[in-house]
């Protein structure tokens, strides 16, 4: 009690310890004011952000799948690839040369052609389209 009456005598004043009630309100109210006030531009930033994530996904599988075909399309501007798949796919021949086909005896292959995986169609494509134009179907 003695330090308090030399205290108010010299003109000192006690320490305030925490904050009045009429303070903390206006803390609260102004903090969830600024609160609701930023929730709404952050969530379109974050949205906004997962946007162009996405969009830069897209645009590196899209610039990927160009040069692919970029290559594909090198690839077919050269004449001995062309010439190569010619023979490899439609079974070309050059002028002179003659093409053989080996045919296994059925009975001695072993296993069918679709238990080995392998298409049972009985000859090129052309072969096939043609015998499905004179059967109508």
């Amino acid at each position: 009690m003695r330090q308090i009456r030399w205290r108010r005598l010299l003109g000192a004043r006690l320490p305030r310890t925490g904050l009045s009630t009429g303070r903390a309100a206006v803390l609260a109210l102004v903090v969830c004011a600024l609160a609701l006030t930023l929730a709404v531009p952050l969530r379109t930033y974050v949205s906004q952000r997962q946007e162009l994530a996405g969009t830069a996904r897209t645009q590196a599988e899209l610039t990927a799948e160009v040069a692919q075909l970029q290559g594909q399309l090198d690839q077919l501007d050269d004449p001995a690839y062309v010439r190569a798949q010619a023979r490899e796919r439609l079974q070309y021949v050059l002028p002179g040369q003659t093409p053989y086909e080996v045919q296994l005896p059925a009975g001695k292959a072993g296993a069918s052609p679709a238990e080995q995986g392998v298409d049972p169609s009985p000859g090129p494509w052309f072969s096939d389209l043609w015998s499905s134009v004179r059967s109508g179907g």
